[in-house]
């Protein structure tokens, strides 16, 4: 099937800045679909026209069921930058949809401030939650951030300095590349309160050098970082945890027995593309991961406050496990076996003799790595120092054939 579904990106400069080859996919289309704002700049005329409603699944799929039609969806800017663009490439083959994108709001926010966008971290806020900017945050970045409306400025500014960062270098860019354009710079604390027009791109500088609430993106966070009732995967364990683990970009864990979250949320900090299902039977700890996933900047980590392995019917399958705790729960590690991909990684941690046994079975079952994890930290005892060992980890690695 040749393209029948056209998708126009128009920058401030408006419908005259487009190109020919845009202009007649425009003329072509027998359905015109935009904002208010977008079809307001097309002449009138006969042809049929729709506006987005909430929500805007409801059009998209009427749009695929119109499939074959000449339908053309009028953009903002590049639609394949977090755009509607993205969301019918999910769903049909390139060679249905033709795109003709304009100037991203990200290069043209780079071309005002002079900065290298490919060592600038780019983001959306848009119908998103604030806090999916915290694992950005580092001495020295740089971040432009596609904005929710003139509102979202001020409450990044909050953000900024409710952890430290109030010395950050913002500027908000308004309507770049229309007559109503406009850049406003100034620090974090002075932009505090400030409101803006709604069309805006955020960009922030954080100092170079910082005692601020900044996390690295490398697993073996502090544990507190974490808000935990003591049952915790500590720092060191962690670490060779999500090493067994091996998180690749795009890739979703269940997390089971998640406790506060701890090993979820550094899993979805290595790549902003991660995903994870924290499954956690307690309330009070699943109320600690609430919390812990949104003051560490992944409030998309998906949380269920349910008993394994029940809990696991109907979820998508994952590209690898952790079992942190109801290794011995029957039928849990044999759900989790069942569900996971082809080349998944599934890990399991034991501190008692009786998960230790259990994956002594698993390990003459199924083979894997089995591992023994000890570690000390040093501790003061009056005016001398001292070893204090963590309870002995035994751990478990099984890739799926």
């Amino acid at each position: 099937m040749t393209a029948w579904l056209s998708i126009v990106g128009i920058g401030e400069d408006g419908i005259e800045a487009i190109s020919p080859s845009a202009t007649r996919a425009i003329e072509a289309a027998t359905l015109l679909v935009g904002g208010e704002r977008h079809l307001a700049m097309l002449p009138e005329d006969e042809r049929e026209r729709k506006t987005w409603p909430s929500p805007l699944m409801i059009l998209v799929n009427e749009i695929m069921a119109r499939r074959g039609e000449k339908i053309c969806i009028l953009a903002t800017g590049d639609p394949m930058q977090y755009g509607i663009g993205v969301t019918f490439a999910k769903r049909l083959p390139a060679e249905e949809i033709a795109i003709f994108p304009s100037l991203s709001a990200f290069s043209l926010a780079a071309a005002r401030l002079g900065w290298d966008l490919a060592r600038t971290d780019t983001i959306t806020l848009h119908g998103r939650p604030l806090e999916m900017i915290i694992p950005h945050l580092a001495p020295d970045a740089r971040i432009l951030a596609l904005s929710d409306s003139g509102e979202t400025p001020s409450r990044v500014a909050h953000l900024l300095t409710s952890r430290g960062l109030g010395e950050s270098v913002m500027a908000v860019l308004e309507h770049m590349g229309g007559a109503r354009e406009g850049i406003h710079q100034g620090t974090a604390d002075q932009f505090a309160g400030k409101s803006f027009r709604d069309f805006n791109t955020i960009a922030v500088h954080c100092p170079p050098q910082s005692n601020a609430k900044m996390y690295p993106s490398i697993p073996g966070l502090a544990d507190e970082a974490f808000e935990h009732d003591g049952q915790l995967t500590k720092r060191e364990v962690r670490s060779a945890t999500l090493s067994a683990l091996g998180p690749f970009p795009g890739q979703l864990l269940w997390d089971i027995g998640a406790g506060c979250g701890s090993v979820a949320i550094e899993w979805m900090r290595c790549d902003p593309r991660n995903r994870a299902i924290a499954v956690e039977a307690r309330k009070d700890r699943f109320d600690l991961i609430e919390k812990n996933r949104v003051n560490l900047g992944v409030p998309q980590l998906k949380t269920l406050n349910a008993t394994a392995p029940d809990a696991l019917v109907g979820l998508e399958a994952p590209d690898a496990i952790f079992i942190g705790g109801g290794l011995n729960v029957e039928g849990i590690f044999e759900a989790s076996w069942k569900a996971l991909k082809p080349g998944g990684r599934l890990v399991a941690n034991a501190v008692t003799i009786e998960g230790e046994q259990r994956l002594f079975q698993l390990h003459d079952s199924y083979d894997g790595a089995l591992t023994r994890l000890n570690y000390s930290r040093a501790e003061k005892i009056g005016g001398f120092t001292s070893w204090k060992p963590f309870r002995q980890i035994t751990q478990l690695r099984l890739v799926k054939e």
